[in-house]
């Protein structure tokens, strides 16, 4: 797992602050998090990709979802 993930994280440019949901390492070496923010008045608000370098740990708990019974993406599909 990305030592990222989970993680509450701002942008030390714009501010923009949320929840690390996607961590990758491109091949030219550019690592980039995609940080997702709170829901505002119950609606969801876009996440948006930041390099890592730009990101600073705001100092929260970690969160960390168990998906050990439901993996998702491993599942075979629902037959009719």
């Amino acid at each position: 797992m990305s030592e990222y993930l989970g993680l509450t994280m701002r942008d030390k440019i714009t501010g923009f602050q949320g929840v690390v949901t996607g961590h990758v390492h491109y091949i030219s070496g550019c690592s980039q998090l995609l940080v997702s923010p709170p829901a505002e008045d119950g609606k969801l608000r876009e996440a948006a990709w930041f390099d890592e370098q730009r990101c600073e740990d705001v100092g929260t708990s970690r969160i960390v979802l168990e998906n050990g019974a439901t993996p998702g993406c491993d599942m075979a599909p629902p037959k009719r």
